[in-house]
């Protein structure tokens, strides 16, 4: 007898819904998030004379430890359902609207009943996948508290020092410019300073460009609104706090970055990825940990594509048509797709997306929206090397490119 079994979790508890295959609740729990908890789920499921094989198991994320849990007792039956699926099907019992968490164990477990052949089961990746993971994870968490930083301290600049803005043409997201407000927090501090003194500061925090450095210190020295001496002693001290917290930020992305490429040097399917084109040193690793290393996770490049973003939303009945763009997706793949894409296009200048991005241009409404459809052809392209297990070849590429341009 197969038994569907859906978990409503939460950080502290779990609600859980046995159904048996004709759709009657065979018992409804509630477990504390603990080991003695995970045992009475156990203990209940022995109770029916179930082995784990005969459980299919439901519930909205893949970051619980309980999810680990169930693996390691042997449940291999395990389906991650998205929470905007099981959002869309709230009113298949309950039209006003109403939800608990023991409806939606129900309506999880419901799911799984009527619904398993749409439904990819999850397993879990290789432990140096899942390690790239965690490091990409962390990676774009620090990338976008970087922003955040740097944009709190560029506001702060503009109240009291714009002169920094203007020095270094790179901008506060390289590491030169918060050096600089540390070493030199207020305008009379730059005012005190010597050319000899600031090329030696360039030199120091390995500026690229060092012939450009008298330039830097001419655009320091040129006139500019000045702040009240009030302003400077209230924001300068601020100015040293962000510029501290955006170099230890920028410091960890790095070192992170550093253990992600070497760990993707590593992994079995580096060579698949590292010949793709316009990769690099974080677009590769990137690919490798989002896809994974089920195949039957993707078994389409479609489901890739909607998953990435990348794909847009046809909506159709009848003469009613519209092509919308799709918000229910993984952000952080689509980040790294339209990254990928403008590498392409823009830094690699790869013929066959220079050429796809210049037809499609006019008839988008942004570059954004052409890099995007860039991205979608590329994702198709990574998942067919990802999903048959083999490099990239430009020279077949181009042949089925031209293939497919003969007019019929």
């Amino acid at each position: 007898m197969q038994v569907y079994i859906g978990i409503d979790w939460s950080e502290e508890n779990h609600t859980l819904v046995f159904m048996n295959e004709a759709g009657v609740d065979l018992a409804r729990l509630s477990i504390a998030h603990t080991l003695d908890g995970f045992t009475q789920f156990d203990t209940l499921r022995r109770k029916f004379g179930l082995a784990t094989s005969d459980c299919l198991v439901g519930l909205e994320t893949a970051h619980n430890i309980f999810i680990d849990y169930l693996w390691s007792q042997g449940y291999v039956h395990l389906y991650v359902l998205p929470p905007s699926l099981v959002k869309a099907n709230q009113s298949r019992f309950r039209q006003s609207g109403a939800k608990d968490d023991p409806a939606d164990a129900r309506l999880i477990a419901e799911i799984l009943r009527t619904d398993r052949g749409r439904l990819q089961p999850w397993k879990p990746d290789a432990l140096l996948t899942r390690q790239m993971q965690a490091d990409l994870s962390l990676i774009l968490h620090l990338n976008r508290q970087a922003i955040r930083l740097s944009n709190r301290l560029r506001s702060v600049l503009l109240r009291y020092y714009p002169a920094v803005l203007k020095v270094f043409k790179s901008g506060l997201t390289t590491q030169i410019a918060p050096e600089f407000v540390r070493a030199y927090p207020s305008p009379q501090a730059a005012k005190e300073l010597s050319l000899d003194k600031f090329i030696a500061f360039g030199r120091k925090h390995h500026y690229p460009k060092p012939g450009l450095l008298p330039h830097c210190f001419a655009r320091l020295q040129a006139d500019y609104p000045q702040a009240s001496p009030d302003s400077v002693l209230i924001y300068q001290e601020q100015a040293v706090q962000l510029a501290d917290l955006l170099l230890h930020t920028t410091h960890q992305k790095r070192k992170t970055q550093a253990r992600l490429l070497a760990r993707y040097r590593q992994h079995p399917n580096y060579a698949i990825f590292h010949s793709l084109p316009g990769t690099g040193k974080f677009i590769g690793p990137a690919l490798l940990a989002k896809f994974g290393d089920d195949p039957q996770r993707f078994p389409k490049a479609a489901s890739v594509q909607a998953l990435a973003g990348t794909s847009p939303v046809t909506e159709q009945s009848g003469k009613y048509k519209i092509v919308r763009f799709r918000r229910a997706c993984d952000k952080e793949w689509r980040y790294i797709s339209q990254e990928w894409a403008m590498a392409l296009v823009t830094k690699t200048q790869h013929p066959l997306a220079v050429a796809y991005f210049q037809k499609i241009r006019p008839h988008c409404h942004s570059d954004s929206h052409a890099f995007r459809c860039v991205a979608n052809r590329w994702i198709a392209v990574s998942w067919k090397v990802w999903f048959s297990q083999t490099v990239y070849d430009e020279a077949y590429h181009f042949q089925q490119q031209a293939a497919r341009s003969k007019p019929r």
